[in-house]
């Protein structure tokens, strides 16, 4: 990358262009930002460009010529900077992983146009042209951000994706505000200004995988292992998962280890390459004794509920009834309730339920939904002439 100004962005790749960088924008209303960073075929995620809007200029900020970023980290933190994303999740996300940073009072497009007649997510490109007229090109969403040096077009790319967030930002806000929906917004991005928002739970994977359900105890703790090992490989060699041991290995794998080491070697599904590296540590994880904590994650298993048809299609009226009040109400389905919750509302309608009742989504869906779901099993429905006649059985609530 060349030191020079280009257009109307600065790229900074030195400590004195950052520091001047804060000095210029540490008392700045807001900053939109964004940035490029690569995941495939690591563990950790890099880091690769920092791109920033202030009402002072617009600035790409080369992580790889820094120290540092301490600068640009302390107006993510600082409360009385607004931060501008789209889909920033990811992000923040990814600061919050290499530098322990909370982001604190933010505005992100993508959530706010989901509540406001938008589908969520919608994209940055869909957007802009939408609310903006401004043409978007991604052809370089998936270009090569670690190589160096960057070429003009790549920095155009990258600087284009920020320089449209104020603009973006003040007209869904006007409309935020003309519906009341803006303490709506806010409450759902108050989620990201917590740190539990980024706290990964190491066997989530195991523990939701579809695979899980049909193992026997003994398997079942010898996948939580599996996929254990294969994440903690992974990281200290910093590989993706998938090079140190494909998903569509691990039900072969599995399903054949209680025979042992001769039966993976005998599995044509599984590379023998597999088995004489790690074949012996994979008969080692499978016949150690479970410990409580082991016993204790096998608690969270959420066991597969026997078919019942009236009940699924009760679940099904009722996300159908509420994706007609989200449409009448211009706000998308899926910041309200995904259908990943469905199998939830089987299984516990109570915790689901009460999480809906802990933020906005009360006041949207409305006490007799939520008391349909609460009490699914007690929903009767009939059709008739008008329309369908909805109500509870009162005789079989518990």
């Amino acid at each position: 990358m060349n030191k020079k100004q280009a257009n109307d962005f600065l790229v900074i790749q030195d400590a004195h262009q950052l520091d001047a960088f804060y000095t210029k924008n540490k008392h700045a209303e807001w900053i939109g930002f964004d940035t490029e960073f690569v995941g495939e075929k690591r563990f950790n995620t890099r880091l690769c460009l920092i791109q920033v809007s202030t009402v002072h200029g617009n600035y790409l900020i080369d992580p790889f010529q820094l120290q540092h970023l301490d600068p640009f980290l302390e107006l993510i933190v600082n409360p009385e900077i607004l931060k501008i994303t789209h889909a920033g999740e990811n992000d923040y996300r990814l600061l919050y992983s290499d530098y322990e940073v909370i982001p604190q009072n933010i505005f992100d497009t993508q959530v706010a146009a989901g509540f406001v007649g938008y589908k969520y997510p919608v994209s940055f490109k869909k957007l802009v042209e939408t609310e903006l007229n401004i043409p978007v090109n991604k052809a370089y969403t998936v270009t090569n951000w670690e190589s160096r040096p960057f070429s003009d077009k790549q920095l155009q790319y990258a600087i284009d994706d920020v320089i449209p967030l104020f603009s973006l930002k003040s007209k869904l806000e006007e409309r935020l505000l003309s519906r009341d929906r803006k303490p709506w917004m806010e409450l759902e991005l108050s989620r990201w200004e917590q740190p539990d928002f980024y706290a990964k739970d190491p066997h989530k994977e195991a523990l939701t995988s579809n695979l899980m359900t049909s193992l026997n105890t003994r398997e079942r703790v010898f996948l939580i292992r599996l996929m254990d090992w294969r994440r903690k490989l992974a990281e200290e060699k910093n590989y993706s998962r998938e090079m140190v041991l494909s998903s569509k290995l691990l039900a072969p794998i599995v399903k054949s280890i209680k025979s042992g080491k001769a039966a993976l070697l005998d599995n044509r599904r599984i590379p023998p390459r597999i088995i004489e590296d790690h074949g012996s540590t994979f008969e080692a994880l499978y016949r150690g004794p479970i410990t409580p904590a082991e016993s204790a994650l096998l608690d969270q298993i959420t066991e597969n509920q026997p078919e019942n048809k009236e009940e699924d299609l009760r679940i099904e009226l009722l996300y159908l009834l509420l994706h007609k009040k989200c449409m009448d109400e211009d706000i998308s389905i899926n910041l309200v309730f995904q259908r990943s919750m469905l199998k939830r509302l089987r299984i516990d309608p109570s915790l689901v339920v009460d999480e809906l009742r802990s933020d906005w989504r009360a006041a949207f869906v409305g006490e007799q939904l939520l008391d349909w779901m609460m009490n699914y099993r007690s929903l009767e429905f009939d059709f008739n002439g008008h329309g369908v006649d909805i109500r509870l059985n009162m005789s079989t609530l518990t």
